[in-house]
């Protein structure tokens, strides 16, 4: 009767076993920010961790000569509007003296209307030469506005035109050297093995308090829990659910392991 009783206890304890290989955490599709030749691709780094130099390079010289001009224009607009600045602040000068002296003219009896008329004129010719300059200096400042959005834009298609993924793993290169490629083309994929994942597919009935079973790997307990349950059933394993457990990244990827969930 002990005997039994133990049999149909270790019964209720085996949990249902499945296996899983140990994949990458993330694999990351690197598809092109820009439009260019290729220039460079390093092939050799295919399954080596990459550091912050580019793996792959686009041509970017019209990008830099481009960008060498901006940077001249915006030089002299910036002179060209700080000389406009102190014209501006010397008409305003002129201008605050011409409006005294108008008003003072126009209180003059003595003053013939023909004066009067004149000191007006040249009022108004004033404030129409500080209004023009000030219109100059909106302009100027929406050229340097547009030319430093520019700026930014051959900038960053510069970055782009070098591509790097600092801490990933290249796991495979989809374009060759002189090859042209277009916003959106593929250019790479990298895995993050930083850490490890299991996927494992379970019946509906294991997934109640599945939270908080144990992971045992290949027979052994480990500190793991589910990380991730995916409630809608998988299209391809029909009836059962899709679970993921994140782990500590292994010496070797892709190995396969016997994963089994219990409770505590």
């Amino acid at each position: 009767m002990r005997i039994l009783f133990y049999l149909i206890l270790s019964t209720l304890l085996v949990a249902e076993v499945h296996y899983s290989k140990v994949e990458p955490y993330k694999f990351k599709n690197i598809s092109s920010n820009v439009t260019g030749e290729i220039l460079f691709v390093d092939e050799n780094l295919i399954g080596k961790r990459l550091s912050s130099k580019p793996f792959i390079i686009i041509d970017a010289e019209i990008d830099n000569a481009e960008l060498v001009d901006i940077k001249k224009k915006m030089q002299h607009l910036q002179e060209t509007l700080l000389i406009n600045e102190k014209i501006l602040k010397n008409l305003e000068a002129v201008l605050e003296k011409k409006r005294l002296n108008y008003k003072k003219t126009e209180a003059l009896k003595i003053k013939s209307r023909i004066d009067k008329d004149r000191e007006f004129y040249d009022l108004v010719a004033s404030e129409n030469s500080y209004n023009a300059t000030q219109k100059e200096i909106y302009s100027l400042k929406n050229s340097l506005a547009d030319l430093q959005l520019r700026r930014i834009q051959l900038e960053k298609s510069i970055r782009d035109k070098k591509v790097t993924q600092k801490g990933f793993v290249l796991y495979s290169v989809a374009v060759k050297e002189g090859q042209v490629v277009n916003m959106a083309t593929p250019l790479a994929q990298v895995a993050d093995i930083s850490k490890g994942l299991l996927s494992i597919y379970v019946d509906a009935d294991e997934l109640q308090n599945i939270q908080n079973k144990v992971v045992y790997i290949n027979g052994k307990k480990t500190s793991y829990r589910v990380s991730r349950v995916l409630d809608i059933a998988d299209s391809v394993n029909i009836s059962k659910y899709k679970v993921q457990i994140v782990i500590d990244p292994p010496k070797v990827f892709s190995k396969l392991v016997k994963v089994d969930l219990r409770e505590e």
